[in-house]
């Protein structure tokens, strides 16, 4: 099974991206859904974060609004959550990767906000940047509820620069220039890693095992 680490800056197009590969037959394994998850009622995170971060976990579920205020008043809280966060969902990751390539999936990307960050990008086959303009990006995530110039320089300052991650990468996906024009970036990416003869330029990584989840 071929493993594509799927990457980008916030508001490059990421989901929209990781969809037009569901499209095409690939297994799609998403950071930020299984941090929701474990944040939901039930969920193996809620009580370690509630412990570690009181007043962050309301009716039984993590309130990320909440959480996001208590580590945006601490310089160091946003390390204990991760300590907290990226093992849970890396066990869950390689249960799923296993039972994927037990029914045979040939392809599974794995769409991971800070995979250079954690250096994930050496557990995986091959990289894949998903990129924009940085003003389409800024209008993008300045729309969403509840965001503002703050919080998204904060997210910003969090993740590597994104000409940083296309020199970095195997693949680029450019979503500022339109649906079409990605899609036929992305269909070309699958043809090319499920060709036979496609050697891949980062095989040998060794496991993923805590690779960059967004756990806020």
């Amino acid at each position: 099974m071929i493993l594509l680490g799927l990457t980008g800056s916030i508001g490059m197009g990421k989901s929209t991206t990781t969809a037009m590969f569901a499209d095409l037959g690939a297994v799609v394994w998403n950071a930020d859904d299984a941090v929701h998850r474990l944040y939901a009622p039930g969920g193996a995170a809620v009580g370690p974060v509630g412990e570690a971060f009181p007043g962050a976990v309301v009716d039984g579920t993590v309130d990320r609004v909440r959480l996001a205020e208590i580590l945006g008043r601490d310089d160091q809280a946003f390390r204990r959550l991760e300590a907290i966060v990226h093992p849970l969902v890396a066990r869950g990751r390689m249960a799923d990767l296993e039972a994927a390539r037990a029914a045979g999936v040939r392809l599974a990307v794995l769409d991971i906000p800070l995979l250079f960050e954690t250096g994930g990008d050496r557990a995986v086959d091959a990289v894949v940047v998903v990129t924009a303009d940085p003003q389409v990006q800024a209008e993008r995530v300045l729309a969403r509820p509840g965001m503002t110039r703050e919080r998204f320089e904060a997210i910003l300052a969090r993740q590597t620069p994104d000409a940083e991650k296309r020199a970095r990468a195997d693949f680029v996906v450019d979503t500022g220039r339109g649906l079409e024009a990605a899609r036929a970036e992305v269909a070309a990416i699958v043809e090319t890693v499920l060709d036979p003869a496609w050697i891949s330029p980062r095989r040998g990584g060794g496991a993923l095992s805590e690779a960059g989840e967004t756990p806020h």
